[in-house]
């Protein structure tokens, strides 16, 4: 199964992230099979490939929860419903 996730590269205590798409058995710094975009959360600025991504995930490539949440702030995928938010019942 394939899956987009995040590469660590940089520096120490200065990473920076790339997302790729990879076998899901693959070790996190093995070869991934395409670079699909960047990820610096120092100043949280993104690069996405948008067409390869959503190509990727047409093929039903399976996104991890962090890449899942950048996907989300860059309109890739839609935003959840807040299950969790819990709503107020009136009191008789």
């Amino acid at each position: 199964m394939i899956k987009l996730r995040l590469k660590r590269f940089g520096k120490k205590q200065e990473a920076s992230f790339r997302l790729v798409a990879m076998e899901a058995s693959a070790r996190r710094e093995g070869s991934p099979i395409e670079v699909l975009g960047f990820y610096n959360p120092r100043n949280k600025e993104t690069r996405l490939d948008t067409e390869a991504i959503r190509r990727r995930l047409d093929q039903g490539a399976q996104p991890t929860e962090t890449v899942t949440h950048l996907l989300q702030r860059g309109g890739l995928l839609p935003k959840p419903k807040n299950p969790n938010k819990k709503t107020q019942v009136a009191k008789a």
